[in-house]
């Protein structure tokens, strides 16, 4: 049995003028322009991802470089191609002989590159120009390269060249100088879907709005995807209205409603709900690695709902969608949903490399239910902080002080006071003596009596008062003692150091962190602890 001579919808509806491109305003501009007033580059370079147009774009520039007109009156360059002469019709399926097409993915060499500069020599044949279209240019070689440079920086005046590649960063330089360059964009969903909707009706099928948005979004901006998408689903539907469902079916996505069902049960911290909602998909037909990825879809839109206003607006999501993803970023805060991501983007690696995806993302949704319940890393910090300023009296009167304290002119009124005055004035040594090697044994304004360490300097007490008579105007007694006295200033803020540990430990909420994350401990330099040392 024959071939039926069914055409598919990427090559019966591929762009034959510039102004049929989708999305290429710029492009369509400047190009139009460049033919009206004769100014054409010798060299072209056209960069995008894949199904966006290149080799379409490349084919047209090569159409209206020689196009004849219908009635052989066209004898110059034209921004439009009629499409019907015996050059545009040669050229559209690839056997004019002065246009020529190159795939440099399978001829890299420099000797397929020399017969190009070979060739570039002779007169067109029929045309008005040779046309030379290199797809993928960026795989040819280094020596390619080189030995392309000369011909391109003179080509005879009827040779054109016209690069395709999906990897501008890969050419040369001294290439791309000698290119005229044009960036493709993106198509975006909104206008992709629309584009898809006339196809659509050109070829008489029913697809609903929202089955038309979901491929759009699947395509990624390239119109080449959305039709060949286009096409699967009306195959699918064997005559009926293409619906949303059967076109996620057709996807393996899971159904957005189910997504919502499982994001609010696992950060609502409902685990067996979570897993339920994921077994129910998983049943379905939902591959576990797409689920994954479509809570990191939810999780980021969720944050854009959160941070900028008119994110719900758009109009490519259904209504349901952007209520339910309103009501869901109303509930969450940017930390939270930070913490979602991370979670989810290292689960997805799990995912990919695990033996039992579904195993693997049943484990990230248990982390992320329990996540779900740990209090907001900047709120503990907070009420860790709150907690430490009720000792902070306590703990200013035995610890280092913070830069300032005791800077006046008044004598000191205690030890502590007084010990402070040689860190502000950075008597760094003396200071260190009098923390770790200086026991008190009595205290007033202007006498101090100190037993001493083996440690401390004989002239110690003497240059002790020598300072602070300095720095207070008072005359000051410093005397030595054999009496016990108090524990050092540094052994009082150790034990006040590990008090506050104790109680931090305790904390309801410090210890659920420590259950939920095995092996964690209280980093005694953390900024919470130090405020009790009085270091900040």
């Amino acid at each position: 049995m024959g071939k039926t001579g069914y055409r598919v919808l990427a090559r019966k509806y591929r762009p034959t003028k510039l102004e049929e491109l989708v999305g290429q305003d710029a492009l369509v501009r400047t190009l139009s322009n460049a033919f009206s007033s004769g100014r054409l580059a010798h060299a072209f370079l056209l960069t995008g991802v894949r199904g966006i147009g290149k080799t379409t774009t490349a084919r047209i520039i090569a159409r209206a470089l020689n196009c004849t007109g219908a009635d052989g009156s066209v004898t110059a360059p034209v921004a439009e191609p009629c499409g019907e002469c015996e050059t545009c019709v040669a050229i559209a399926i690839d056997r004019h002989p002065d246009v020529l097409e190159m795939d440099a993915a399978s001829r890299t060499g420099v000797d397929d590159v020399r017969e190009i500069i070979e060739s570039v020599r002779y007169a067109p044949g029929s045309g008005r120009y040779k046309v030379y279209i290199i797809d993928e240019v960026h795989m040819l070689s280094n020596n390619a390269f080189n030995a392309l440079l000369k011909t391109l920086e003179e080509p005879p005046d009827h040779v054109t060249f016209i690069f395709a590649t999906t990897e501008a960063r890969k050419i040369p330089v001294t290439v791309l100088s000698r290119c005229q360059r044009f960036d493709l964009r993106r198509v975006d969903a909104q206008t992709l879907a629309g584009h898809l909707g006339k196809i659509a009706e050109q070829e008489s099928a029913t697809v609903s709005a929202d089955a038309m948005a979901l491929i759009a979004r699947a395509a990624d901006g390239s119109v080449r995807d959305a039709l060949s998408l286009l096409d699967q689903a009306i195959s699918d539907a064997g005559g009926a209205g293409v619906e949303a469902g059967a076109v996620r079916n057709m996807l393996g996505l899971a159904d957005r409603e189910h997504v919502f069902d499982l994001a609010e049960a696992v950060l609502g911290g409902r685990l067996a709900d979570a897993l339920d909602s994921l077994g129910e998909q998983y049943r379905a037909g939902a591959d576990p690695v797409v689920v994954v990825r479509d809570m990191l879809d939810l999780s980021h839109w969720l944050t854009r709902l959160k941070v900028t206003s008119n994110a719900a607006s758009d109009p490519s999501l259904p209504e349901a969608e952007r209520v339910r993803g309103a009501a869901l970023a109303e509930r969450l805060s940017v930390p939270d949903l930070a913490r979602c991501w991370q979670i989810l983007f290292k689960g997805l690696r799990e995912a990919l490399d695990a033996p039992a995806p579904l195993s693997a993302v049943e484990m990230v949704l248990v982390r992320l239910a329990h996540a779900a319940d740990l209090p907001n890393p900047a709120d503990l910090v907070r009420k860790l902080q709150s907690q430490s300023d009720s000792d902070s009296a306590t703990a200013r009167s035995v610890a280092a002080p913070t830069p300032g304290a005791g800077s006046t002119a008044q004598m000191p009124q205690d030890f502590a006071a007084a010990v402070a005055l040689f860190d502000v004035h950075r008597e760094a040594v003396l200071f260190a003596h009098l923390m770790h090697d200086t026991h008190l044994v009595h205290y007033q304004p202007g006498r101090i009596e100190l037993r001493v360490t083996d440690q401390a300097p004989r002239d110690f007490a003497a240059n002790v008062a020598r300072q602070l008579e300095e720095w207070t105007d008072e005359r000051w007694v410093v005397a030595v003692s054999n009496e016990t006295g108090e524990p050092t200033l540094a052994e009082r803020n150790d034990e006040i150091l590990n008090q506050r540990l104790n109680t931090l430990a305790h904390d309801p909420l410090v210890q659920k962190v420590l259950d939920t994350f095995p092996g964690a401990t209280i980093d005694p330099t953390s900024a919470a602890v130090r405020r009790v040392r009085g270091k900040e």
